[in-house]
């Protein structure tokens, strides 16, 4: 499966499951109406400071995000942005019950948020998982479940006809967001290729 969210391909998606880190859906990957779910503050963090957080209900029609990671979104040490956001969330932002999830999951060397999005997404049979955090990503996969990041939401964006994608990128490296440059150019480079068209 492609990082980027070929899992993600249909305009729409149902339901979103959200932290900062990660994201599921539930429903077929190719579906329309495919749902997502995002697991910590990773992409949601991401999103909300460079401007970008109002393309998910553009892409997605409902974002699910457990408890825990609403809680991270709200905490003390969160910027201020995305502290104000969590307090007035919009209506696409369905804030579900933690799941305890099975043994591998809950015992998984994981940041809780991730284990929260990792569980709910298993729980509801999410299609799409989004999530930034390495080893989070690994054990979703692991999990049989499709996982993208807030790079693979900008593409896919992008591929929408929603954003110029070199001028996304610019707010997200004013951020503490982990990048390596070979990987934008090569995102840039394939989507001039396409010419901007969606698949």
């Amino acid at each position: 499966m492609n990082f980027w969210p070929g899992t993600a391909s249909s305009a729409h998606m149902r339901q979103t499951i959200w932290n900062a880190t990660a994201a599921t859906c539930s429903g077929s990957a190719s579906d329309p109406a495919c749902s997502w779910s995002s697991r910590n503050t990773g992409p949601l963090h991401y999103l909300v400071l460079t401007g970008g957080i109002e393309l998910l209900p553009k892409l997605f029609e409902h974002v699910l995000v457990p408890r825990v990671v609403r809680d991270e979104l709200a905490d003390a040490e969160a910027p201020q942005a995305v502290r104000d956001w969590i307090a007035h969330a919009p209506g696409w932002l369905y804030v579900q019950p933690d799941h305890p999830g099975d043994d591998d999951v809950a015992e998984a060397k994981l940041d809780e948020g991730e284990r929260a999005v990792i569980a709910l997404a298993l729980a509801v049979k999410a299609d799409l998982v989004l999530m930034d955090d390495r080893e989070g990503v690994d054990l979703a996969r692991r999990r049989g479940l499709a996982v993208t990041g807030t790079l693979g939401v900008l593409d896919l964006a992008a591929r929408r006809g929603l954003i110029d994608l070199a001028a996304a990128f610019e707010p997200l490296k004013a951020t503490t967001f982990y990048y390596r440059q070979g990987l934008l150019d090569a995102l840039l480079a394939r989507h001039a290729k396409r010419g901007g068209e969606p698949r």
